[in-house]
């Protein structure tokens, strides 16, 4: 009897310990299921000019470029998707693995790089002195569900700005719209990408653009200390 008692002792035992072990194995999958997916932002890389390189000019400017920042609702790692205006939703299991306006920063540099119309291209702290700054801010980065297909919309403001006498030397807003090839989150992070390139080829050239009609503060000062005025 005593033997039997046992045995049937160890029996659920071992059962008891079976179910705590299923238990257990739930709790993990469950933790599993729950953790989001990561996505990234990438743009402009060096090396992605396939035209022939243009030689920078001695007297390019060098160009600063302070650290993106992002309007309100916008400066997360959320991914936003909108279904009615002006209401910002976020993706329960999808996120960006960094801000949207810390992941834009590597590819502001390069593509201002690629046009070689900068004598040099520095973010942000730095020690180095710069004849011209850009100030960019993320206006809305979201998946607009409004439509069918659904897209995602990329908004940008920047501001070229003379360093020596801080006056804004031109200002521009871009808006890119990419229609997304799947309506679900990694369908919205494609196109995502695809708007940021293109905003990333516009700003270069407008930036390039207005670099070039650039004059310094102090070369109408020079030319008139080196004009000679004719003797008498």
């Amino acid at each position: 009897m005593i033997n039997s008692s046992n045995t049937s002792l160890r029996r659920l035992g071992g059962a008891g310990l079976f179910l705590l072990m299923l238990g257990a194995c739930s709790v993990l999958d469950a933790t599993k299921e729950a953790q989001p997916a990561f996505y990234s932002l990438y743009g402009a890389r060096p090396g992605t000019n396939t035209s022939s390189p243009v030689p920078w000019s001695i007297a390019a400017p060098t160009l600063i470029v302070n650290p993106p920042h992002a309007a309100a609702g916008f400066d997360s790692h959320r991914i936003i998707y909108v279904r009615e205006p002006q209401q910002l939703e976020y993706f329960a299991r999808s996120e960006w693995v960094d801000t949207p306006a810390r992941m834009i920063a590597p590819s502001i540099v390069a593509a201002l790089e690629n046009t070689r119309a900068f004598r040099a291209v520095v973010m942000t702290p730095s020690a180095a002195a710069g004849d011209l700054r850009l100030d960019v801010e993320i206006l809305r980065l979201q998946h607009e569900f409004g439509s069918l297909p659904s897209r995602v919309r990329f908004t940008l403001r920047a501001y070229l700005v003379d360093n020596e006498t801080r006056q804004v030397l031109a200002w521009q807003e871009f808006d890119e719209a990419v229609v997304a090839e799947q309506d679900n989150p990694y369908g919205g992070v494609m196109a995502a990408n695809r708007a940021v390139q293109n905003v990333m080829a516009r700003l270069a050239s407008f930036c390039a653009k207005a670099a070039g009609s650039w004059i310094p503060a102090d070369s109408s000062a020079t030319k008139q200390a080196n004009y000679r005025y004719p003797a008498n």
